[in-house]
């Protein structure tokens, strides 16, 4: 069984709302599994997220690397689909970047501390997958749950 990214976690987190741990289940996808089959356990699991935020109440708090607000865990979804799309095109050897206003979109929710510039580039470097100019490379990161308005 291959298990699949956090992705996956987020829709049971919110439909369950525990308040300080993940639910101990995880999804799997089954080894045999063509590349479009693994593409349609994805879409079905952002449906599934899609979902859960449609019908959620606007001050649900669920667990996802602390107490996280629906604003932050659609945020999840999009950095995981642009983020995990990007390695496996880099390890296919295909010329992919994620888009600039989804990466803009992501580090305004996830990120409120990055640093300017190139949105889809500095979404990168702030997940350990490229440079800055004149920055260290990221080495750790952790995602901004719920804001703290």
């Amino acid at each position: 069984m291959i298990a699949t990214s956090g992705a996956q976690r987020r829709p049971r987190q919110l439909a369950a709302q525990p308040a300080d741990a993940y639910l101990p289940v995880d999804l799997n996808v089954r080894p045999t599994a063509s590349p479009a089959e693994v593409l349609q356990v994805v879409t079905v699991c952002g449906g599934l997220l899609g979902s859960a935020l449609a019908t959620a109440t606007p001050t649900l708090r669920a667990w996802h690397w602390g107490p996280c607000d629906l604003e932050g865990f659609a945020a999840m979804g999009v950095a995981e689909t642009l983020l995990h799309t990007y390695d496996i095109t880099q390890g296919q050897s295909v010329d992919w970047l994620p888009p600039a206003p989804l990466s803009a979109a992501v580090l305004n929710r996830r990120f409120p501390a990055s640093p300017p510039g190139d949105p889809t580039q500095v979404l990168l470097w702030c997940t350990g997958r490229g440079e800055l100019v004149g920055l260290p490379r990221q080495t750790s990161w952790r995602w901004e749950a719920a804001r703290r308005d």
